[in-house]
């Protein structure tokens, strides 16, 4: 009589989380960022199940619409941030939201940079 075989232990699926990223990019032909900046700054809400995951969702998005990401700084889930102390509007956290519950990149805001 064959053996069974055991059955395989389900894999926990890991909960997707909402990580503040802050993207430096430089510029690019095509990259839409105002004439004569240098580069921007964008404020990113992206989910993941862990931040490397977030940021590289947030890098590979972005080179797609024509960026050129340089640096990320990454600043944790909303929880990490309200633990040390970070005030979260409404607005912001509508957003976060928004890239939770659609699994994705949200550019919450651009700062061009000028030399």
């Amino acid at each position: 009589m064959a053996e069974q075989a055991e059955p395989r232990p389900e894999k926990k699926k890991r909960q997707q989380q909402v990580f503040t990223l802050l993207v430096q990019v430089g510029r690019k032909d095509g990259d839409g960022l105002p004439e004569g900046s240098t580069g921007a700054g964008l404020l990113c809400y992206a989910s993941g199940v862990d931040e490397a995951e977030a940021v590289r969702e947030t890098v590979a998005i972005l080179k797609q619409a024509d960026l050129a990401p340089l640096d990320v700084t990454g600043y944790g889930t909303l929880d990490d941030r309200l633990k040390q102390g970070d005030e979260i509007d409404p607005e912001e956290r509508a957003l976060m939201q928004r890239a939770l519950e659609e699994n994705a990149v949200i550019v919450a805001q651009m700062t061009p940079f000028d030399d």
